[in-house]
């Protein structure tokens, strides 16, 4: 049988920690058919490619239950690693080859350059140089790739999101189609439409930067030494549209994932009930001078906070047919009380320009539609306007990393007469929201909550 490859852009710990995992998962079962290459479209991990190559790509990987129960395994399933060089073009030709069925790739919530109205941003520097012919984002690299499949006899492909991204196949799409349009390249948009998917998908396992002390814990409990092991919550779970090109995929569903008509319940689900109180308690136990995701949710008035937004506002906005948010609220908490994987504030509040528009502003305009008032909602941009003034004070305790960062514009937003009101009247965040005099009313008396919690 011949070997097909599905070829991943961004080899962070996540995709280690998840997707590979997955397709280990079926290598053991005897199930040999695919192999992961991976590779980067930025130059910052290099020493963990490194490290990998060394390895012949094999690693380990420490899952840790709640209740630290521990487990090892050595994960084979990326067989390629693809060095960065400025030009990409490794990362391209692997992309080009008749045996790469699948490309999937996982850029943060902030590497699809969208707007809230999902159109790109295209100011951005990386996508201005992109549009310019450039590669550093998907788009650019995803178009390259596509121009020498066009060549192909068989250029069919299916294209995976990996990301917290609302509707993210059908978003990257769009984002890609826009790219395509601004560059003249309107052949490949029109190739895509015979020669390409998008699945929607949802993915979920929490996998922090791995700890100082892995290597020498995994050499400890398995005698092997390893530059490059990654760790894990024992929870995972993986949803996918099940519309890969021509039906060209792996077995996942041997292993578990869960392949269906539409992800968007789960999405949904996903992205209000997990995702947006994993920000807002980064937020919120930053502010209350904790470091980490564990000793945070442990504060009874951070939990409150997550709590209190999806039962006041979450299970209303969705309802309760198709999944026990009420369940799977208590769940997710439970997950990040989880004090062995000290995942840290700084990993998870990344990203708030992104996540506040993309996660957070749904609920706020469902709830304001139904003729709720959702302070429990407002109270999570209450968080993060109170974290980035104290960024802007040069107070906070870690970097603050953030893809679409404006850092000038956030801190004349903070030296304006009124901060608040700058805050409330941006589009960008809270879309049709922005400027209304009860939206920022809400936001304003949340703001002076949050003040009176953190002190």
């Amino acid at each position: 049988m011949s070997k097909n490859t599905w070829l991943h852009i961004g080899l962070g710990s996540f995709h280690r920690g998840h997707q590979a995992w997955y397709l280990n998962e079926l290598i053991k079962q005897g199930d040999d058919s695919w192999s992961i290459a991976a590779g980067n479209i930025r130059d910052d991990s290099e020493h963990t490619i490194q490290a990998l190559s060394a390895q012949n790509g094999e690693y380990v990987l420490e899952t840790i239950s709640p209740s630290d129960e521990r487990q090892y395994e050595v994960i084979k399933s990326i067989q390629k690693l693809i060095p960065w060089q400025a030009d990409l073009a490794p990362l391209i030709d692997e992309g080009a080859k008749p045996s790469t069925k699948v490309i999937a790739f996982t850029v943060t919530e902030s590497g699809y350059y969208l707007d809230s109205n999902f159109k790109l941003v295209q100011n951005d520097p990386a996508l201005k140089a992109d549009l310019a012919g450039g590669n550093q984002t998907i788009y650019g690299i995803i178009a390259k790739i596509l121009k020498k499949r066009m060549q192909l006899a068989d250029g069919d492909v299916t294209l995976l999101c990996c990301d917290n991204v609302r509707h993210n196949g059908e978003r990257f799409h769009d984002g890609l189609v826009e790219f395509l349009g601004l560059t003249g390249q309107n052949d490949i948009a029109e190739w895509m439409k015979t020669h390409v998917t998008t699945p929607n998908t949802m993915v979920d396992r929490i996998v922090p930067r791995p700890a100082e002390d892995l290597p020498a814990r995994i050499k400890e409990k398995t005698g092997i030494s390893d530059k490059a092991p990654v760790m894990g919550e024992s929870f995972i779970q993986w949803v996918i549209e099940d519309n890969f090109k021509d039906n060209v995929r792996p077995a996942l569903e041997k292993v578990g994932v869960e392949l269906v008509e539409s992800v968007i319940p789960y999405e949904e689900a996903k992205i209000r009930v997990l995702n947006v109180p994993h920000a807002a308690i980064a937020w919120a136990g930053t502010l209350l001078g904790e470091l980490y995701i564990h000793d945070s949710t442990n504060l009874d008035t951070v939990r409150k906070i997550a709590y209190d937004y999806v039962t006041e506002d979450v299970i209303p906005s969705l309802g309760n047919e198709l999944i026990d948010l009420g369940k799977y609220r208590d769940v997710v908490l439970d997950r990040f009380t989880n004090p062995h994987i000290k995942d840290t504030n700084q990993r998870v509040a990344a990203d708030g320009f992104s996540k506040i528009p993309a996660q957070i502003q749904p609920t706020l305009i469902e709830r304001f539609k139904q003729g709720a008032r959702p302070a429990a909602t407002a109270k999570l941009p209450a968080l993060f306007f109170i974290f980035m003034e104290r960024w802007h004070q040069g107070k906070l305790p870690f970097t603050y990393q953030d893809g679409i960062l404006d850092e000038a514009a956030v801190h004349a937003m903070y030296e304006s007469a009124d901060p608040v009101h700058v805050f409330a009247s941006d589009k960008a965040l809270f879309g049709e929201l922005a400027g209304k005099p009860e939206f920022e009313a809400l936001l304003r008396e949340q703001v002076d909550e949050v003040r009176k919690l953190v002190g």
